[in-house]
């Protein structure tokens, strides 16, 4: 039995430095990587076969160039010296190390002595500690300890202590222990990559119950290594190979259960090429010999009803294309058996001298010829594909053909795709019909040929997607950072908001310069809005985000676009014994003196005034410290003649203008 880690293979960083390379080689003209893109030899192997090629440093950069940083990160000197080349710089640098390159500068400029858990000469720690002056590196807990008993320094020193993204947890653990107990000004941030952390703890489960364990990755890479000295502890018959050729049958002599893991450097088919050896290995013993006279039979066996054979088109007639076997029979594909799509003409497809592989439908030895068909085994291998999907667990595209009374109906390839309502990604008892005719992502969750039956399920496809979404935006998540988000839901406190798969909260008293009743008053659910992260805790997982903006900042807009002297419209929104308050802008009111209501005395004034009625007003002095603005009546009918007795000072507002 062999059991393959989930985790196994490339992480979210790897994953996405990959794709920048494959995807700057299909646009740019000469790109090259500072360094091996990552620890794997067979994928910088074949970037060099696209022209992608490696350079050492950013002298050897030239201008033409395309120069990509590789995941590990680089140093702000070697970055500097790049942008000093005049070169296109493509940063491909994993986010998880962004942000401890950010972490470490922040701490510096702080005071803190910025202190890495990690190996001193890996490419990663190296770019980490180039974006500090002064730093600290410590491959171990015990060299933390030393260092920490030496007497060098105060041990009210400001620290801060992070880790390499690949350093196990056992490691770090002990390291936070013992700077928790030797530092009494110590800042900890837990760096250690989150698919890492998994990794390693997947593959001591697995070696744990495994007879021997095959750890494949380059060996130069760290967490591949790591990941080898996490199966010893568990698994007494442990070996790490660079691919299946490695492998070595006499290692496995009487093993039954294997297990197998991979670095995050580890491409996903030499994952696949290892499995598929290691079944081979330990199902040799059950293999028997075969004889002389078994193999002569095979020799001379001839072509049958369902086998796959290959051929050379050797002409395209009116109603048939003519294929050599290579045998004494003669073969032929007539044009209905040439391709599923009726509007595909033969000649379109095939040509003279193509080598081809199809399937035997009806073997007629008397005549000597043989009846075959493209088309099935085309038919075929899509199934083989879909089983492959199911077994990789990939990610497809495909087109809701139908709704039905269970769920929905996709076409991929072809092939009729039965998706749940359960798995639709539609909320139970909404509207499914809506989604006909959209093509999208789902996995093929299970293949029966014989009953040609395939089940998928988009919602594990959108969580694997939001998954990698929440990785990426905790990774790069930083304060007054701003995301165009959704939001999602309201409660009486505020409105939680969806900023590309992980929600933050805008407290009520973020989501308006003006006083609310409700967050619906301002936002409703589905709404598109623009938000910033106000604070964050990556560890409890909590999002802190802000709407209101200085921007609409009433008070500001006030101040932006008028002035004294200004006539404005206002609404009466309070009356008062001493004058009423009017609105100029939702948010901003100014006083209007009940000596600056009417061309004469009056009594009071709802004498003149009403709450709701609009007037028109002068301003005619706004005092901006304290955010009070003074409004006339009295100074659009007639110059302002000044009153012989001063109004009541206890009687006037400390403040004019609402929240």
């Amino acid at each position: 039995m062999i059991t393959v880690a989930k985790s196994a293979g490339f992480c979210f960083g790897v994953n996405r430095a990959v794709e920048t390379v494959e995807k700057a080689a299909a646009t740019d003209r000469r790109v090259v990587t500072l360094g091996p893109i990552i620890h794997n030899r067979h994928v910088v192997k074949k970037f060099d076969a696209m022209g992608v090629s490696v350079i050492d440093s950013p002298e050897q950069a030239e201008p033409d160039m395309t120069v990509i940083i590789r995941s590990h990160g680089v140093s702000r000197a070697v970055q500097d010296a790049l942008q000093a080349k005049n070169v296109k710089i493509i940063d491909a640098t994993c986010p998880f190390v962004k942000r401890i390159h950010g972490i470490v500068e922040k701490a510096e400029a702080e005071g803190r002595v910025p202190v890495i858990i990690g190996t001193r000469s890996h490419p990663e720690v190296e770019g980490i500690a180039g974006w500090c002056s002064c730093c600290k590196v410590f491959e171990t807990p015990e060299e933390l300890e030393i260092w920490a008993k030496s007497g060098e320094i105060a041990l009210d020193l400001p620290i801060c202590m992070v880790s390499q993204t690949t350093s196990t947890e056992s490691l770090w653990k002990n390291s936070v222990q013992i700077a928790k107990k030797q530092f009494t000004n110590v800042k900890i941030f837990d760096t250690i990559c989150k698919a890492t952390e998994s990794r390693q703890t997947e593959a001591a489960q697995v070696s744990a119950r495994s007879q021997a364990m095959v750890v494949v990755g380059d060996a130069k890479s760290s967490n591949t290594g790591r990941l080898a000295t996490i199966c010893r502890e568990h698994c007494p018959k442990v070996v790490l190979v660079d691919n299946a050729t490695e492998l070595d049958p006499a290692f496995f002599h009487g093993v039954h259960e294997v297990g197998i893991t991979a670095g995050a450097s580890t491409p996903a088919w030499i994952i696949k090429e290892v499995n598929k050896t290691m079944s081979e290995i330990i199902n040799a013993d059950a293999v028997q010999e075969e004889t002389f006279e078994a193999l002569l039979e095979q020799s001379i066996k001839t072509l049958n009803t369902g086998d796959k054979v290959i051929g050379t088109v050797t002409g395209i007639g009116n109603t048939e294309v003519q294929v050599d076997l290579g045998t004494k029979h003669a073969g032929y594909i007539p044009y209905d058996e040439v391709s599923a799509d009726p509007s595909v003409k033969p000649e379109d497809i095939l040509h003279v001298g193509d080598e081809i592989e199809v399937f035997v439908v009806r073997v007629n030895d008397q005549e000597g010829t043989v009846q075959l068909s493209k088309k099935k085994l085309d038919g075929m291998k899509i199934w083989d594909e879909m089983a492959t999907y199911v077994e990789e667990k990939t990610n497809v595209e495909g087109v809701i053909t139908e709704e039905n009374k269970g769920g929905l109906v996709a076409t991929i390839k072809g092939i009729r795709v039965f998706i749940p309502a359960s798995q639709s990604g539609v909320a139970k008892g909404g509207d499914l019909s809506g989604m006909v005719g959209k093509t999208v992502t789902l996995k093929v969750t299970e293949v029966n040929r014989a009953r040609r039956r395939v089940i998928g399920s988009i919602r594990a496809a959108s969580s694997e997607d939001r998954k990698a979404a929440q990785e990426k935006v905790w990774a790069e998540i930083e304060e007054g950072k701003k995301y165009h988000g959704t939001v999602k839901s309201l409660t009486s406190y505020g409105a939680f908001v969806d900023i590309g798969g992980v929600d933050g909260m805008v407290h009520v008293s973020e989501l308006s310069w003006n006083r609310i009743k409700t967050p619906a008053d301002v936002v409703k659910v589905g709404d598109e809005i623009d938000v910033y992260v106000i604070s964050f805790d990556a560890e409890k997982r909590k999002i802190s985000l802000g709407y209101k903006t200085a921007e609409m900042n009433p008070w500001n807009q006030f101040m932006t676009n008028y002035n004294v002297g200004d006539v404005v419209d206002a609404k009466i929104v309070k009356l008062m014994t001493f004058g009423a308050f009017a609105e100029i802008l939702p948010g901003v009111d100014g006083l209007i003196h009940i000596s600056q209501i009417a061309d004469k005395r009056i009594g009071k004034p709802e004498d003149v005034l009403s709450e709701g009625q609009t007037v028109q007003v002068k301003i005619t002095d706004v005092d901006a410290e304290n955010k009070r603005i003074s409004l006339s009546i009295r100074a659009l009918i007639e110059p302002v003649v000044e009153e012989t007795e001063e109004p009541v000072e206890s009687e006037e507002p400390t403040e004019s203008v609402a929240e």
